[in-house]
């Protein structure tokens, strides 16, 4: 984000990866814990809070279909991203070994990430709503013989000791957050912008759109495809929408004219919001 904000919402408890993302992106800023990705949208929408901080898609997992979902749904604009490293570690009460524990608590995210150490090391998963939200409750509850994986702030926050870190599968595992705002951002050179557009259920109709951008040289990032039934004015089951990540400001000549061309190829277009690219 480029501009300065008093209250960010997440989703997830104090300690959640969403959380740390905000600490390495806006430092200490007030936050505003939310339960559901619903309500991080509803809480910038009703100016509950200046911005909202959601997650978009895992470099092990893949894309959070909730959250485009969403995006499609909601006036905001998305006005920055970060991409930040996801380190599972496995947290419990001081006392706690490795070989005490028999069951972990986390969100099913976390859980499916670290999959190959729960197994190898015998524990039972247990799906949890959040990360830092099973961090806290093993630490509130006193529940002994049980564990949560959560990040390195969940454990401080809660009073827990690091048994395990690095845990999950893949070594580099990263997740990609959006900003999301009711003002939109100030353009910039180095900038990113989201569209999302349906096209008719015709030959060659994707391969037509898309041409709008390879046509001007302008680099695609990211295409993801969601049923076009999540749509609010609905849609033919087996028809997508396409969400797609294009590496230009969204008032940038060639940008603006490939958008021009896109239009008369598609049935439905939206731009979702130009914003600066994250670093590499």
């Amino acid at each position: 984000m480029t501009a300065a904000v008093d209250r960010v919402a997440f989703q997830g408890e104090p300690g959640a990866y969403s959380d740390e993302a905000i600490s390495a992106s806006l430092g200490e800023v007030e936050r505003l814990p939310c339960r559901t990705l619903r309500e991080v949208f509803s809480a910038v929408e009703t100016g509950a809070a200046q911005a909202g901080i959601v997650p978009v898609e895992n470099s092990y997992a893949g894309s959070i279909n909730e959250t485009y979902d969403l995006l499609l749904a909601s006036p905001l604009h998305i006005v920055g991203e970060v991409t930040h490293r996801v380190d599972h570690c496995l947290l419990a009460l001081p006392g706690e070994t490795l070989g005490t524990v028999r069951r972990v608590l986390s969100h099913p995210q976390a859980l499916w990430q670290c999959e190959e150490f729960l197994r190898a090391h015998g524990l039972q998963p247990v799906p949890d709503y959040d990360t830092a939200g099973a961090a806290r409750r093993v630490a509130q509850e006193g529940l002994a013989h049980t564990a949560a994986i959560a990040g390195r702030r969940a454990a401080r926050l809660y009073g827990l000791e690091v048994l395990a870190e690095s845990i999950q599968t893949a070594a580099d595992n990263l997740t990609r957050f959006l900003f999301l705002s009711r003002v939109p951002a100030p353009a910039l050179e180095e900038a990113k912008t989201s569209i999302v557009f349906g096209t008719e259920n015709v030959p060659g109709a994707l391969y037509r759109a898309l041409g709008a951008f390879a046509r001007r040289g302008l680099n695609l990032s990211k295409l993801e495809s969601r049923p076009a039934q999540q749509r609010s004015s609905g849609g033919a089951p087996w028809e997508y929408l396409f969400y797609v990540d294009v590496e230009a400001h969204v008032e940038a000549p060639l940008m603006a004219e490939a958008l021009a061309e896109l239009r008369g190829a598609t049935t439905f277009l939206r731009v979702l919001g130009s914003y600066p690219r994250a670093r590499r």
